[in-house]
């Protein structure tokens, strides 16, 4: 079985209280609810997190919700401690970012279907980059895959480097793509990642799944064409608000 987990958390540096921000009169935590509810594959969606008020938010409207620790450094460990609490014999974790409201259900389930080939440990999502103000965005997160879809790796720098060819025309050369921060992983997995110690590559890239690739687990990707909205500032809300009306 499939278990969803949204980890969320009230406290943010650029957007305080950005779970409960109200998108055409709902709760931003409510929409990313909403979205995973309609995917056929999840079995359970719950919402984790460490702030009372997220949690009175989420029983307002019908979800499910745990409290975790205030102490987490990611979601990854929020959904770690999810899954030592909840019942249910659940064989993958999804984890759902929760500034992510406009989140496809298509999106989930194809991050769902990678868990049909037993080997996968760890999957995720990435999608084409077509535009420079991407590529050279070091808050864009970019991945190097392998021929066989697995992650090589990810970078906030634009990689790979084609020394022959000119900055500007890189983006053109067809191989660039961007992560998108929606992770699957088998139980025992997710169980045994959020042991490792930090490491130096994660360290310098601030990127978590450097510890996992380091570490010799493997990060299966599958290729999304659809394009979504997260939020993190307060600007991004604005942007959602247009995004909506527009669909």
């Amino acid at each position: 079985m499939i278990l969803a987990i949204i980890p969320v958390r009230y406290a943010s540096s650029r957007f305080p209280g950005k779970p409960l921000a109200l998108i055409h009169g709902k709760p931003m935590i409510q929409r990313v609810h909403e979205q995973a509810m309609k995917c056929v594959s999840l079995n359970k969606v719950i919402v984790a997190t460490d702030d009372e008020r997220i949690e009175a938010a989420v029983n307002e409207f019908g979800g499910e919700v745990i409290i975790t620790s205030s102490e987490h450094q990611s979601g990854t460990e929020r959904c770690a401690e999810v899954i030592s609490k909840v019942s249910g014999h659940f064989s993958v974790v999804i984890n759902i970012q929760g500034d992510e409201p406009f989140v496809f259900p298509e999106q989930v389930e194809l991050l769902c279907s990678c868990f049909q080939n037993q080997s996968t440990q760890i999957a995720t999502l990435i999608k084409r980059i077509t535009r420079n103000d991407e590529l050279f965005n070091p808050n864009v997160v970019k991945v190097v895959r392998a021929e066989n879809g697995d992650a090589l790796y990810f970078s906030r720098s634009s990689i790979p480097h084609h020394r022959d060819v000119f900055a500007d025309y890189w983006v053109n050369m067809g191989i660039y793509y961007r992560h998108l921060g929606i992770y699957g992983y088998r139980k025992e997995v997710l169980e045994a990642i959020v042991k490792l110690p930090m490491n130096e590559l994660e360290k310098a890239e601030s990127l978590e799944q450097l510890r996992w690739l380091t570490n010799g687990f493997r990060i299966q990707t599958a290729i999304t064409d659809l394009e979504t909205i997260s939020i993190d500032t307060a600007e991004d809300l604005q942007r959602a608000e247009k995004f909506h009306h527009e669909k």
